[in-house]
């Protein structure tokens, strides 16, 4: 196995669950928390600083109005550096299964082939996984933990990138979690891979 699979997905859509099944299926190493947890390592900054930075890019003028602009650009560009050193570090170990952070573009940018999932799923299908994610049953606090996430996501998406999360042009296969469950949409994913490595 040869092949890097990047997955970027909606929040409550399975993106853990998948790409941890993905990996034990193709006997390769899945990379998510890791990447927060190397970027630690390396700036020293405690793990929640990391994510403050990403979740209040999706704030923008509301964050900027509280600090220094070109401090807030400057830390958050250095925190995004690191974290692209440690995606290409993991990429340069072999095949692997990488979760968002734009791994895919990072190493669309860098000369390394890679095979883009972009997972979705309808509102109930998705509300259900985020309530047991939160440990709420309350509607309104999970469909705004929905809108929060996903903004956030497409936000640090669109700002380091300069393309649209979830358009279908930027990834090689788009699959409805909802519709298919975990366990066929990973079926799905390491049998595209596999047809892929069959053909080079």
């Amino acid at each position: 196995m040869n092949t890097i699979i990047t997955i970027s997905r909606e929040y409550g859509a399975g993106g853990t669950s998948i790409g941890r099944r993905v990996a034990r299926e193709l006997g390769i190493e899945i990379y998510d928390r890791d990447i927060i947890r190397d970027t630690v390592l390396k700036t020293g900054l405690d793990a929640g600083v990391i994510e403050h930075e990403e979740e209040e890019i999706s704030r923008g003028d509301a964050f900027l109005r509280m600090i220094t602009p070109a401090a807030y650009i400057d830390r958050r560009e250095a925190i995004r550096e690191i974290e692209r050193e440690v995606i290409l570090g993991f990429a340069r170990k072999g095949a692997c299964v990488l979760l968002g952070r734009c791994a895919d573009i990072i190493l669309e940018e860098h000369g390394i082939d890679c095979f883009k999932v972009f997972l979705y799923g309808d509102e109930l299908h998705r509300a259900a996984r985020v309530g047991e994610i939160i440990d709420s049953k309350d509607p309104t606090a999970i469909q705004k933990a929905m809108r929060r996430t996903d903004h956030a996501r497409r936000s640090y998406y669109q700002q380091f990138t300069g393309r649209k999360w979830g358009d279908c042009a930027n990834y090689n296969l788009m699959i409805d979690t909802g519709l298919l469950g975990y366990d066929v949409s990973a079926k799905v994913i390491c049998e595209a891979v596999r047809g892929l490595e069959e053909k080079a």
